[in-house]
């Protein structure tokens, strides 16, 4: 087997293109997702999509989110 020196320079030889498949194909192999974990997930969403259908949730407005952010933004930083 080459050693990861070998293989990055392999790599750098290759078109860009091909270079970004190679990244997802790596990144991929270490991604692989749980399938419980998956399962919890979708069973939280429709779970939360119900309680909103049934109003038991509260609704926050995004132009309301985008201005909480941008208080807290522009009160931590100079920039605003």
């Amino acid at each position: 087997m080459e050693s990861v020196d070998q293989l990055a320079k392999k790599a750098a030889g290759l078109q860009p293109l091909e270079r970004i498949r190679l990244v997802e194909a790596i990144l991929y192999s270490l991604d692989k997702p749980d399938p419980n974990i998956e399962q919890s997930w979708v069973a939280e969403s429709e779970a939360r999509y119900e309680a909103y259908k049934r109003g038991e949730l509260e609704v926050i407005d995004w132009d309301e989110i985008k201005k909480r952010y941008e208080r807290r933004t522009c009160s931590s930083s100079r920039a605003c």
